[in-house]
């Protein structure tokens, strides 16, 4: 029962990362600011990267099951409040609440079950969590489009609602109570410097595009950011509980994680955001189409995370795991490099199973690697330097694929339709648009952005080679070391 509540809370609050994203174009013709839609997805992310530090921390002082309930219920509130919102500005404001509690929820799920399991079973919950979230990456845009279609905008939120409450309730009788762990006071300097850090880190990889990477503002940001980092570590040397704890940052195992669950992220979020795109445009499918075309990615990602889990769990080789995944990332993404509009559907199913089998070995083992090399104690600080790099890593992958697709697409467009031309305005991101040019024209913009998006997944391997290499320095002993401290905690937790 405490499972399920926990893999409910991670399905929404991952929902929420990706389901309004289809509702955009009716949220803004409805309540107007057009300028202002970037803000409506970018506050809710800034609001969970930024908090995700904190949550784990104060999990880890005061109990995780208390936060947790909490997390859970301002995120609900915050939902019912965007589902009232009556203006641009309300809606932004109340998906920055609404981000703080998704944030809360997702880091201290990972951190619960490192409470109430054992080592060696970590690996297994953990895949179920991960699953839930791969799904909602693929699962949020459709419903997002058919309650945009078929009822309104605002159940993108009021249908956290039944679901929440459920789980809500479910968690509160079957979690274990939990207890206060220590009374040093709270690190307020450290956290806030922390939250600035992720905010300044977030809007340059958001916005550095739009603003120009050498433009005042994006220049001002990074150098806060510099300055950030300089003031954190003599201010959390001081701390007498450090919102991250210095030592548990200097571990290879969890710096080396980190790293990989960065990098795995920024590929993964490259594919589950911009394949729908691919099969809209260049195939010509629907939106909810492009989601049934992507289900032997969600196959090959539910499979794997579950396997992973189990095999990790049973003989500690979660190296083994990342390294195999994160060479089964290149080899998807290579193979994804061959793709042209008349490649056929069986064909790009085999293609995304394989690809969905290395994104699903990867990011909850890295999150199983890190808690099993860490005090106990220190188990929710661990899990939210995870879950920030990961947030962080999809961020910064989302963002360069787009500048890569897009700069990519300018320079083929100009060289394949020479003097065709096109209607004023057009948006190739449209399929509308697309399927509205006459054939003379379609066919060769249509081969300018398969094009442009092939060769985007091809500059995005030499990153995940990286990822890869990273793998091989990982040390599997720090893992075992712990299992006995670990499991004698997660039997005081039950």
């Amino acid at each position: 029962m405490a499972v399920s509540a926990l893999i409910m809370a991670v399905l929404l609050a991952s929902l929420d990362q990706t389901i309004v994203s289809t509702a955009l174009p009716a949220i803004a013709s409805d309540l107007g600011g057009f300028t202002s839609i970037a803000w409506i997805s970018t506050s809710y992310l800034l609001a969970s990267t930024a908090a995700t530090p904190l949550w784990g921390k104060l999990g880890d002082m005061f109990g995780r099951t208390r936060l947790y309930l909490g997390a859970m219920a301002l995120f609900l509130l915050a939902s019912a409040l965007c589902a009232l919102a009556r203006n641009m500005g309300e809606l932004i404001a109340t998906r920055a609440l609404q981000g703080m509690g998704g944030g809360g929820m997702i880091v201290l799920t990972f951190a619960l079950v490192g409470d109430v399991a054992a080592p060696q079973d970590r690996g297994r919950y953990q895949s179920l969590f991960g699953s839930a979230y791969g799904a909602a990456a693929i699962v949020g845009p459709m419903l997002g489009g058919v309650f945009t279609d078929q009822l309104s905008w605002r159940w993108a939120f009021l249908a956290n609602l039944p679901v929440g409450l459920v789980a809500l309730v479910i968690a509160a009788r079957a979690l274990p109570a939990g207890t206060r762990r220590a009374t040093a006071r709270i690190d307020y300097l450290g956290a806030l410097l922390l939250a600035a850090l992720a905010t300044c880190l977030v809007l340059i990889i958001s916005f550095g595009g739009h603003w120009g990477w050498s433009s005042p503002t994006t220049l001002g940001l990074a150098g806060t950011a510099a300055t950030l980092v300089a003031l954190f570590k003599p201010v959390e040397q001081r701390a007498a509980a450090p919102v991250l704890p210095l030592p548990m940052l200097r571990s290879r195992t969890v710096a080396l994680a980190s790293a990989v669950g960065f990098i795995a992220n920024a590929a993964m979020f490259c594919v589950l955001v911009y394949l729908p795109t691919y099969l809209q445009v260049v195939h010509g499918v629907s939106a909810t189409l492009s989601g049934v075309h992507m289900l032997p990615l969600v196959g090959g990602l539910v499979l794997s995370q579950s396997l992973a889990g189990r095999w990790a769990g049973r003989g500690g080789a979660w190296q083994t795991c990342l390294i195999a995944g994160m060479a089964l990332n290149a080899l998807g993404l290579l193979l994804l490099t061959t793709m042209v509009p008349q490649t056929g559907t069986v064909t790009l199913g085999l293609y995304f199973f394989v690809l969905g089998v290395g994104i699903g070995m990867v990011p909850m083992v890295v999150m199983t690697a890190v808690q099993n090399s860490v005090d106990p104690a220190d188990l929710g600080a661990a899990s939210a330097v995870v879950t920030f790099a990961r947030s962080i890593g999809a961020a910064f992958g989302v963002t360069a694929f787009g500048t890569l697709l897009n700069n990519g697409f300018t320079e083929r467009l100009s060289t394949v339709t020479g003097g065709l031309h096109l209607p004023g305005g057009f948006n190739p991101g449209r399929t509308e648009a697309v399927a509205a040019l006459p054939d003379l024209v379609r066919v060769p913009v249509l081969a300018a952005f398969s094009a442009a998006m092939t060769s985007a997944f091809l500059l995005t391997v030499p990153l995940v080679t990286v990822g890869l290499v990273l793998t091989f320095f990982l040390k599997e002993g720090t893992g075992r070391r712990t299992r006995a401290r670990s499991s004698t905690c997660a039997t005081q937790a039950r």
